[in-house]
């Protein structure tokens, strides 16, 4: 067993005959059938997992930011080699989602996927919903309890949930998109009072992953999105993870589950493990062709501006969103707020993203702006 530090690290329920070591290659030159990786990150894994293959171990392992940067390479490297790279623990913990879609769901042409892919923003979101608490405050929390490390970024501005994407499209469409072309928005300007208003209009706000086929490419995200209370999205507490698959014939699939924590990592490598010794190393080949993000289609959008009241306001920001022909839908405005900092609500029917972005950003030169204009999509059909 190869660890860093293993004298602090060694389990003495751990058998005897096991060998602890803090060198890669003896690990190698013991000609192992399978290697687990399990260390996280881009480097030095990738180097370790390579020479595994090349030395002819099938791996196992739970890294998602490795296989979103390289998966097309180790897959191909794996089945050149005639072994198998098994990634079960990569996307939703213990939910048994990545075999569900490639062996499931292989006899129908997938066309979407959208899911909450990240426990920490789950917790953190539908507390926000049920309890009315600030962003500070639930953050703080779930760093106490485990669920959000010292440094959250990963979580809360969406590139975990990001990796995670690219592997779910790299099964369901065996096509690779590049990390770093997948757009995120954060969590961090999700206040209270966005959470109210979103009861308001029967919704509750959760961190959404999404990808969708279509004739030219793909289009998709990882942010903040308005989904129904009683959506399968909506109804997802705490740290749970669920996942609905889209497919031409079958319709729609749903996973959900515990989808981070030890416990079900540890699942889900096992799970592996054991699919490895009743099926063999033989490799399965598989391949992610290259694919690129197109603009999405028309999308109802919640705006959220919180401004120092003064008349007029509302007149400027319908111009702006008119120019670019962009229909108001409702005015949302709750009372009790102080007139300095001031938040109310417009939603807008469908409408292209670009003009959107593009009628904020004449807006954001206004000086009674107490807080950056929020732009939240609402996913209010099938894909919620």
């Amino acid at each position: 067993m190869f660890n860093r530090d293993v004298s602090r690290k060694r389990a003495d329920w751990v058998p005897a005959s096991v060998v602890w070591t803090e060198t890669y290659d003896e690990v190698l030159d013991a000609s192992p059938d399978v290697v687990v990786e399990v260390v996280g990150g881009v480097n030095p894994a990738h180097q370790w997992v390579s020479q595994a293959i090349e030395r002819g171990a099938s791996v196992v392992t739970a890294n998602k930011m490795l296989l979103a940067a390289h998966g097309p390479e180790l897959l191909k490297a794996a089945s050149s080699a005639g072994v198998r790279l098994r990634f079960e623990a990569a996307v939703g913990g213990g939910v048994p989602l990545i075999h569900g879609v490639r062996e499931g769901l292989a006899g129908d042409s997938l066309t979407g996927v959208a899911g909450i892919l990240n426990g920490t923003c789950n917790y953190i979101l539908s507390r926000m919903s049920a309890t009315g608490e600030p962003m500070d405050i639930v953050l703080a929390d779930a760093q106490r309890l485990g669920y959000a490390e010292a440094d959250p970024t990963a979580d809360v501005d969406g590139f975990d949930a990001a990796a995670k994407l690219v592997v779910l499209a790299g099964i369901a469409f065996h096509r690779h998109l590049k990390l770093q072309d997948v757009p995120r928005r954060s969590i961090r300007p999700l206040s209270s009072a966005d959470f109210q208003y979103a009861t308001r209009l029967g919704c509750t706000i959760r961190q959404v992953s999404r990808v969708q086929a279509t004739g030219t490419g793909f289009y998709g995200f990882v942010g903040p999105v308005l989904v129904p209370q009683g959506s399968s999205f909506g109804r997802n507490e705490g740290a749970n993870n669920v996942v609905s698959i889209y497919g031409r014939y079958g319709g729609e699939s749903s996973f959900s589950g515990a989808g981070a924590g030890g416990p079900a990592t540890a699942v889900a490598v096992v799970s592996d493990l054991l699919a490895l010794t009743q099926r063999g190393t033989r490799s399965e080949a598989e391949e992610w062709t290259p694919a690129t993000f197109v603009a999405p289609p028309p999308m109802p959008y919640y705006l959220r501006f919180v401004v120092k009241d003064q008349p007029g306001i509302l007149a400027t920001i319908a111009a702006a969103l008119a120019r670019q022909d962009v229909n108001l839908d409702a005015v949302l405005q709750e009372p009790g707020y102080p007139k300095d900092r001031l938040p109310f609500v417009i939603t807008v029917e469908p409408c292209a993203e670009t003009a959107l972005l593009e009628a904020l950003d004449e807006l954001s030169q206004a000086d009674w702006h107490a807080d950056p204009p929020l732009a939240l999509p609402m996913l209010l059909g099938q894909d919620s």
